[in-house]
């Protein structure tokens, strides 16, 4: 996917390096029952206060239909980041469909705390 084929919308876009990092944690995050697949579990967990983090995918068609999810994660102070691909996406999620949105969840006693809370920081350099 080139950068110029995503929509101008899909702000902040992770680069290459840091969507491989990302989604390594979804993946080991979905092995811990630690995340919400789909734009309306996002909404749901970001509602609740658990999400830790949301990812949503840049080529997703039409983009508006989760659009919704960086609002709301600003109101929450949660940080959200886009990847190039659902495709991927729905992979690291454990699923064969594609997944537009997906958001890691908090558990106290996780053993990817550590892990979560380097990413969080790398999304939100992004966001500055």
């Amino acid at each position: 996917m080139t950068q110029e084929a995503v929509n101008p919308k899909a702000y902040p876009l992770a680069d290459a390096q840091l969507t491989i990092t990302i989604m390594d944690l979804i993946q080991s995050a979905a092995n811990f029952k630690q995340i919400k697949k789909g734009a309306n579990e996002a909404t749901k967990t970001l509602n609740r206060g658990i999400a830790e983090f949301v990812v949503m995918a840049a080529d997703t068609e039409p983009l508006e239909i989760l659009l919704h999810l960086p609002l709301l994660a600003e109101d929450k102070n949660v940080p959200y980041v886009f990847v190039p691909s659902k495709e991927s996406l729905g992979r690291a999620c454990g699923v064969t469909r594609p997944v537009i949105a997906c958001s890691v969840t908090s558990n106290d006693a996780s053993q990817i705390k550590g892990q979560i809370q380097q990413i969080k920081d790398a999304i939100e350099k992004l966001l500055i």
